[in-house]
């Protein structure tokens, strides 16, 4: 069993075919064929259902650890080659929308000057379809928000950003500058899907507070539960990074003194450590953060912000 094999495997299960997979390799469908046939007889089980076109339960779980080790690969290449002063290297970084549209494009441009050697790859979606990805190796690290729970997570808080409820200046709720939690009972509200992250944080609130949440509808993305209350589908429960400085428009930020700041993390596996692009881009994010946290209206860089409302 070698590295090539493994890397085709892998291409045969992202790209569905042997000649997709080809493409991406830059080589010939009979060599995707030959490296998958050998591994196949190594491991003494068929790995790639040929005439379904897909991977066979044990393709599977092959791939998944396959997945590691080519990454685990990709690190030891990264770390041998910053051995000296020059990091360089690639490094799969998750993001969260509202996180990756504020700090996004200041943590690419200073790594671009101070470690230029550094390739990102940035993938942008929920926490809960980023941990996973995580934990599988398939990112080194996530920028995610918190609670989280899982031993086999290294936990790095970076920022506190208080929740609002967002709504078009046409809302009813807009007349206010401030409300009390008590005051949403039972008013229709868009809201994350139950059992996500924010969800729980906004639950645990309104049973401190004795209501019930009630949800016009359910939306799994803060920035598309933002988009719908700019534009008067209802009132939004979001976090301050959800209404960027830079935004304008007809809108209210209304103030809920009780609801919990969000705490946004920096997430990686246990084991291995990472890499030495990976922690480069760490130690980015948290000079950026100190230094330029606080021009972002809700956002509270620090220890004293978060040590209160850490949940790993």
């Amino acid at each position: 069993m070698d590295v090539r094999q493994l890397s085709t495997l892998v291409a045969v299960a992202d790209h569905g075919t042997f000649s997709a997979a080809a493409r991406a390799l830059f080589t010939v469908q009979s060599n995707v064929s030959a490296h998958i046939a050998r591994l196949e007889k190594e491991l003494g089980v068929s790995l790639v259902d040929r005439q379904h076109g897909k991977l066979t339960d044990e393709g599977a779980r092959v791939v998944e650890r396959a997945r590691r080790v080519l990454n685990e690969v990709d690190d030891i290449v990264a770390d041998v080659a910053s051995r000296d002063a020059d990091i360089s290297g690639q490094t799969r970084l998750g993001v969260i929308g509202t996180t990756a549209r504020w700090l996004a494009p200041q943590m690419l441009g200073r790594l671009g000057t101070e470690h230029p050697g550094v390739r990102t790859v940035i993938q942008e979606g929920a926490t809960s379809t980023l941990i996973p990805n995580v934990l599988s190796g398939h990112l080194n690290a996530a920028l995610v928000h918190l609670p989280i729970d899982d031993p086999e997570l290294v936990i790095e808080p970076l920022f506190a950003e208080d929740l609002f409820l967002l709504a078009s200046s046409s809302h009813p709720l807009a007349a206010h500058e401030t409300i009390p939690l008590r005051d949403l009972d039972q008013v229709p509200l868009l809201l994350p899907p139950m059992g996500s992250a924010l969800r729980k944080v906004l639950e645990r609130a309104a049973a401190a507070a004795d209501i019930t949440l009630r949800a016009q509808a359910e939306i799994d993305g803060v920035r598309l539960l933002a988009s719908l209350a700019f534009d008067g589908f209802g009132a939004a429960v979001v976090p301050a990074t959800a209404v960027p400085n830079w935004l304008t428009g007809s809108f209210r930020m209304i103030s809920v003194p009780e609801l919990p700041r969000r705490v946004v993390a920096f997430v990686r596996r246990r084991r291995p450590g990472p890499n030495a692009p990976t922690q480069a881009t760490l130690e980015v994010l948290q000079a950026l953060i100190a230094e330029r946290g606080h021009l972002q209206a809700g956002v509270h860089p620090g220890t004293s912000a978060i040590n209160p409302l850490r949940t790993d």
